[in-house]
């Protein structure tokens, strides 16, 4: 089934040059120079769509070969380049941005493997895979834990709630440029919400259930 408008390569699109944005931000805070900058800002918007397809089996993948998403990382870093000082204040901008990407890269993904015959499980696996491939690079790149594997704020629970009802739209042909933007918001909102009221998923020996973590709220990348 393929819906009649090209969601997939429209919110990929979109979410590369939010991811870049992203990218270029850590890279501007670790202090890279441009080149580390550009390179941060095409691993954070493409390194999970690279990983999707090496493992789906497209070849060559489309962070490689695909001119119009190369083009929007390498705005993005550029962008965040010349403007950081004034981006670097707009701390919660960026932080809705990068769930933005997370929520676009996310539901892309998930098409995109339905869309070359992977199963209803194996597509949720590559839509996650897809929106959180991107910022576990990013934070590999620059020295930190990645975000999807230590405590803190949801981050991969959004993604797979995301993922799991596109591949039900996709399954009972219902998928639309309408409920494709409800899919994007239900992992954009989910994100939001983690990140604003500090939700935490339970911690491996205090036994944090779900629920406020420390802070007082505010919402940082």
């Amino acid at each position: 089934m393929t819906p009649a408008f090209p969601i997939e390569p429209s919110f990929e699109l979109l979410a590369v040059f939010i991811g870049a944005l992203s990218g270029g931000l850590a890279a501007v805070r670790k202090q890279f120079d441009v080149f580390g900058v550009l390179v941060l800002a095409w691993a954070t918007g493409l390194g999970g769509g690279v990983l999707r397809d090496v493992l789906i089996g497209a070849t060559p993948p489309v962070g490689v070969a695909d001119w119009r998403l190369l083009a929007a990382a390498c705005l993005g870093g550029v962008v965040m380049y010349l403007f950081h000082p004034r981006l670097e204040r707009a701390r919660r901008m960026i932080a809705v941005l990068d769930a933005g990407a997370l929520a676009l890269f996310t539901v892309a993904g998930t098409i995109k493997g339905a869309e070359l015959g992977a199963g209803p499980v194996a597509a949720v696996c590559v839509g996650l895979l897809t929106g959180v491939g991107g910022g576990v690079l990013r934070d590999l790149l620059t020295g930190e834990v990645p975000a999807v594997l230590h405590q803190r704020e949801l981050y991969a629970v959004p993604a797979l709630a995301g993922a799991g009802l596109t591949s039900v739209l996709w399954s009972t042909q219902t998928l639309s440029l309408a409920s494709g933007v409800v899919a994007v918001a239900l992992v954009f909102g989910l994100r939001i919400v983690a990140l604003r009221f500090r939700i935490q998923a339970p911690g491996p020996w205090n036994g944090v259930t779900w629920g406020r973590g420390r802070g007082s709220g505010r919402m940082e990348p």
